[in-house]
């Protein structure tokens, strides 16, 4: 089975800084898309980033330049670079990623259990 496993969440103040981590494992014979996504209390999930096989990324308005979505293939891992972090960017944020599996060669749309970036002073 395939796994999406997330980390770097936590506590800032605003204007520092965060780096989040999301790791595939499992049976994977390719990745296509990856992403993260975002979902504050009371608000719906909203896309954040997300970045190509081939290194296109794409941003929500509201992030473009503060962050910054980067991937390595080799370790089926994307980042996500959170610099001047604004209270608004409070919410969970989780990890999405296009997989094909490498026992049937069956593709699914992953989620990771997602994780709490809190900004506040």
């Amino acid at each position: 089975q395939v796994q999406l496993v997330e980390s770097g969440g936590g506590l800032v103040q605003p204007g520092g800084s965060l780096r989040l981590s999301c790791a595939a494992s499992g049976s994977i014979f390719d990745i296509n898309n990856m992403g993260w996504y975002r979902q504050a209390p009371g608000k719906q999930r909203e896309l954040v980033a997300t970045i190509s096989s081939g290194g296109r990324t794409n941003y929500a308005d509201s992030v473009k330049g503060r962050f910054t979505i980067s991937r390595d293939n080799a370790k089926n891992t994307v980042y996500l670079q959170m610099n001047s972090l604004k209270p608004e960017d409070t919410a969970v944020y989780y990890c999405n990623a296009v997989i094909r599996s490498g026992v049937g060669l069956i593709t699914y749309d992953y989620w990771g259990q997602g994780t709490q970036v809190t900004v506040s002073s």
